[in-house]
């Protein structure tokens, strides 16, 4: 009778509908849930509507997490009624999940490359001595004193520089055609606009040139792009790789074998930009890795080349002047007028333009050229110039192919003239004519544990039709530590002698390094070499350099001395055979006046930086995290090397202070231009202050957290423990009010003395 009654039971229920889903058993309600897409939680709530067991949600809330529908939607829309879309409703967490084509998500560009605002570039006002003296003694010869010499006035109007050399013959017979006196070599002013990325210069200039052009001495001006101002800006075009992720992720990223970037990953399209600055071919792995540890590896070859521009970006010269005579020679002499212009393009990033055009009253020439990355097989350069010169046509044909991985170098050039080619070098010297031709192969191989190995074949014939062609093979292996060996032969192909060398370099000890070679010359004569060298500490100090030379040849000799201060650089040494000795010594540096100082350096060939402390002497100063000296006795110090539109990081120590002296910035990034100095100021000021002891009535202390008011200044402070605190900008008379931590108040007065380098501990005194 059971078992009748349960089969009956079980076929009513067999019959019977399965029980409503959550999304039919509310035929209609708003809801508000998380929005997820593509398991990215989107941290906002959002309306939706359930109809009918249907979901609807505005377009607007959909977009705002960043999903961009296809086609046009309206403002309301049926989520399963989107191709492409899927949606389900997670009633226990009241979230709603999407998931949609990664391609319909924003695109992710990780390491961005586009440039920051150009930060501002500093220059005070300031004049710079460059000096290099030279004696130099020789036993055949004669005698003289030689001394170059760079002056430079700058300021926020830009850089004013000349340069010249003073030589004075001393005695003997060895140097009568010898110029003596002073000659200039190079007067001009430059200023740059960092925001345009341009610098104009006046006076004695070098024009601007291409591989396949050449430059010339003008005196007059120049406008020209000037990317140095920006450190930060890469010229050239970089790889870009670009993939998808359906859902988190994470992204790494291998060039050559080696980890280069890491980045965690939204759901969408995604484009990596960090790639490390390389030239050449590679190989780049990009590995996505999702929250189930499911990886996708994908290989991408590239090939990065420095000759290229990215696509947009123009570098140019113009320069225009009369044409520099006799330099080195004659100070001031001028010839003809004349204006040269470059120009290089980027129209895409595998392909930049190139072109040139030079103009005199006798000359007139164009060109235009281009380099064209080819895929990942190299980079093909070509050019073809025009000229006129007093009436006779000439042309120039360059061509070119550079190929670079990390085994295998290679380089071919070849430059062709046809004709009466002439430039802006033949104008002033119509008897001289260019070489008809010119190629060149160099091949350099990565041989990994057996060493690298160099090959070089160049061909030159000359305007007279005379032809020389020189072969060069190179082989370098590390040996034991950081010992290496050198092996080279050159021959001339027009003549039956080679001329190798062999040479072991080995680390002698700490600082030196001992160097051995022999020698066999073009003329069968066999050499030995043997030099020891100690490099000068960058910190300064000594290093010297001993070598001896001996064989079929007569004996030579050589040994030097570097001295390396703070403020100039000392060397001395002699060299030369047994019968014809020569002794030479020079002096190097800088004197530098700012900020109504003088100064000495070893000679400053960029930018520079004067640190101020305000008057305070002994104070450590940090370049880059490192001590480079302490401030003299009227709080400067000069940092003589630093690079131009480089924000280096300039400190000081504060630890060693005097108690009373109050630091309110102990650390400053500055740029400074090219060629200048600035005046880094610290503001170290000496405050008047105090430990005073508070005690109330019965001589208990104050209670901790009391507040202090200085009357005379305003300065607040609180009590601490035992009743103490610490005053500073105080006076002779104080006057102080007291909000007591457990309500009310009191005052109390004292009179203070400065103490020189101490900070006084007054009290106890009583607070009424």
């Amino acid at each position: 009778m059971t078992l009748a009654v349960l089969l009956a039971g079980s076929a009513v229920a067999g019959e019977l509908p399965p029980p409503p889903a959550s999304m039919e058993a509310v035929a209609d309600a708003p809801l508000y849930l998380e929005l997820v897409v593509n398991q990215m939680s989107s941290a906002s709530v959002v309306l939706v509507h359930q109809r009918a067991g249907r979901l609807y949600m505005a377009t607007d809330d959909l977009q705002a997490a960043g999903v961009q529908l296809p086609g046009q939607p309206g403002p309301e829309l049926a989520l399963d009624a989107i191709d492409g879309l899927h949606s389900e409703y997670d009633s226990q967490n009241q979230r709603l999940l999407v998931q949609v084509p990664a391609a319909w998500l924003p695109n992710q560009r990780i390491g961005e490359r586009s440039l920051g605002p150009a930060g501002e570039a500093l220059s005070s006002f300031g004049a710079l001595l460059n000096y290099d003296a030279y004696f130099n003694d020789t036993d055949e010869g004669g005698t003289y004193l030689a001394a170059w010499n760079e002056l430079r006035v700058f300021d926020s109007w830009g850089t004013f520089s000349t340069t010249g050399q003073w030589r004075q013959r001393l005695g003997g017979a060895g140097y009568e055609g010898a110029q003596e006196g002073f000659r200039r070599y190079d007067t001009t002013w430059r200023y740059t606009d960092e925001a345009r990325l341009l610098t104009f210069e006046a006076g004695d200039v070098l024009t601007g040139a291409l591989p396949w052009t050449s430059s010339v001495r003008v005196g007059g001006v120049q406008l020209s792009r000037d990317f140095a101002v920006r450190p930060d800006l890469v010229t050239y075009p970089l790889p870009a790789f670009a993939g998808e992720a359906a859902v988190p992720s994470s992204v790494d990223l291998f060039i050559n074998g080696y980890k280069s970037a890491s980045a965690d990953l939204q759901p969408g399209p995604y484009t990596l930009t960090n790639v490390p600055f390389i030239n050449g071919a590679g190989e780049a792995v990009v590995v996505t890795t999702d929250a189930l540890g499911r990886q996708v590896s994908t290989t991408l070859p590239f090939y990065v080349t420095s000759s290229l521009l990215q696509q947009g970006l123009a570098d140019f010269s113009v320069a225009a002047g009369a044409l520099r005579r006799d330099y080195a020679v004659r100070d001031f002499a001028y010839g003809p007028g004349v204006a040269a212009g470059s120009l290089r393009y980027g129209l895409t990033d595998y392909f930049t333009l190139e072109s040139h055009a030079e103009a005199a009253g006798s000359l007139g020439l164009g060109g235009l050229g281009g380099n064209l990355r080819v895929g990942n097989f190299g980079v093909l350069n070509t050019a073809l110039s025009q000229s006129r010169f007093e009436g006779r046509s000439g042309q120039q044909l360059s061509l070119g192919y550079q190929y670079n991985n990390r085994w295998l170098g290679f380089n071919y050039q070849r430059l062709e003239r046809h004709g009466d080619y002439a430039d802006l070098s033949l104008v002033d010297s119509p008897y001289i004519r260019l070489s008809q031709r010119s190629e060149q192969v160099t091949l350099s191989l990565n041989l990994q544990r057996y060493g690298s190995l160099g090959a070089g074949y160049f061909d030159v014939r000359a305007a007279d039709n005379s032809r020389t062609r020189l072969l060069n093979l190179s082989w370098s292996k590390p040996l034991w530590g950081n010992s290496s060996l050198y092996l080279s032969a050159n021959r001339d192909l027009d003549d039956s002698q080679w001329a190798v060398q062999a040479q072991v370099v080995v680390p002698f000890d700490l600082h030196g390094t001992l160097a051995l070679s022999l020698e066999r010359n073009q003329q069968g004569e066999n050499l030995q070499r043997v030099n020891y060298s100690r490099a000068v500490p960058a910190q300064g100090g000594v290093g010297f350099n001993l070598g001896y030379a001996g064989g079929d040849r007569e004996t030579y000799r050589q040994a030097d001395l570097t001295w390396r201060l703070q403020s100039v650089q000392l060397q001395a040494g002699v060299y030369g055979s047994s019968d014809n000795m020569t002794r030479w010594a020079d002096a190097s540096g800088s004197v530098v006046l700012m900020d109504a100082g003088v100064f000495a350096a070893n000679r400053i060939d960029d930018a520079f930086v004067l640190v101020s402390t305000e008057g305070f002497a002994d104070v450590p100063v940090r370049y880059e995290n490192q001590v480079v000296g302490h401030t003299d006795s009227q709080g400067h110090l000069l940092v003589p090397y630093g690079s131009g539109y480089y924000r280096g990081k300039y400190e000081i120590d504060p630890l060693e202070l005097p108690p009373d002296v109050r630091s309110p910035n102990v650390e400053q990034r500055v740029a400074v231009r090219r060629g200048a100095g600035y005046l880094l100021e610290f503001p170290l000021r000496r405050v008047l202050a105090a430990s005073v002891v508070l005690v109330d009535a019965g001589n208990n202390e104050l209670a901790v957290g009391s507040q202090v008011r200085h009357e005379q200044s305003g300065a607040l402070a609180v009590v601490g423990w035992d009743g103490l605190v610490y005053l500073e900008d105080l006076s002779e008379h104080n006057s102080l009010v007291v909000q007591l931590a457990g309500g009310g108040s009191c005052r109390v007065q004292f009179e203070l003395k400065a103490q020189a380098d101490q900070v006084p501990l007054i009290g106890p005194l009583v607070c009424q």
